[in-house]
């Protein structure tokens, strides 16, 4: 995607995105924007994630509190999600890449994204309260 066809706004959201380690949410990035002095609106940044998402720049992925986070798209993860204490944890690799390579070929579609998320109950969960 061509960076001068961004706003300043979503070109800052994009390189604020580029440099961390995790996915950020809507109310996350305006913090940190707004600590780096370069403030936008929080509503700004959600229409601006929102034409990101579309471009194909950032992917969102939905906690299972109904909140989305985002991230670049060079960040392929999936998770293992549990549903008592919310943590997240990355699967190494990711077992669809196959069927989206298939799904490209077979139906000419150009995926910029996909998300793959499993819910349940983490091992300390399971641990801390025994079925």
């Amino acid at each position: 995607m061509a960076t001068a066809q961004l706003t300043p706004s979503q070109q800052r959201i994009l390189e604020l995105l580029q440099g961390q380690t995790q996915a950020l949410s809507a109310q996350a990035i305006y913090l940190r924007l707004k600590q780096l002095r370069q403030g936008v609106g929080l509503a700004t940044v959600y229409r601006a994630l929102e034409v990101l998402k579309k471009r194909g720049a950032v992917q969102a992925r939905l906690l299972p509190t109904g909140e989305a986070v985002y991230s670049v798209l060079a960040d392929d993860r999936h998770h293992l999600t549990c549903l008592r204490c919310n943590c997240s944890i990355p699967l190494g690799d990711c077992p669809v890449q196959n069927l989206e390579d298939y799904l490209h070929q077979t139906h000419n579609f150009q995926v910029y994204y996909h998300t793959l998320e499993f819910f349940g109950l983490c091992q300390n969960c399971q641990d801390a309260n025994p079925a």
